[in-house]
């Protein structure tokens, strides 16, 4: 069975980081590419960061350049979104997805991805 649970969110201040987790379970994270998107009421879901299952390379949104980092930990079966220098803009409802296909380079395009969790929020708010 496909699960996948994010996890991480919370309320900062601007300026700080937060560390978002995406465990998922039914997948071998390392053979998949793996996605970090977020959401806000009322507009398009945006692709912020990914990963490539089979050369780990990574691909972040020009608004999150610089400021955060995928990365993936094949023994725990996990995907984390590290969060530097967060800004007001930032805020969402984060959402990890897996493209079920193997070894597909990954992208932003949600389209592009077959499952999702169901999200985390994050707020940045002084």
């Amino acid at each position: 069975q496909v699960q996948i649970v994010e996890s991480g969110g919370g309320l900062v201040q601007p300026g700080e980081s937060l560390r978002l987790s995406c465990l998922a379970s039914g997948f071998t994270l390392d053979v998949h590419a793996i996605g970090w998107f977020r959401q806000v009421p009322g507009k398009q879901r945006e692709g912020v960061s990914c990963i490539s299952p089979s050369d780990g390379n990574t691909y972040n949104s020009d608004s999150v350049k610089g400021r955060f980092s995928i990365s993936r930990d094949n023994a725990k079966n996990t995907v984390y979104l590290q969060m530097n220098s967060l800004k007001p803009e930032d805020t969402a409802v984060y959402y990890c997805a897996v493209d079920r296909g193997y070894g597909s380079s990954c992208s932003l395009d949600f389209w592009g991805y077959d499952y999702y969790g169901q999200g985390t929020q994050v707020t940045v708010s002084s």
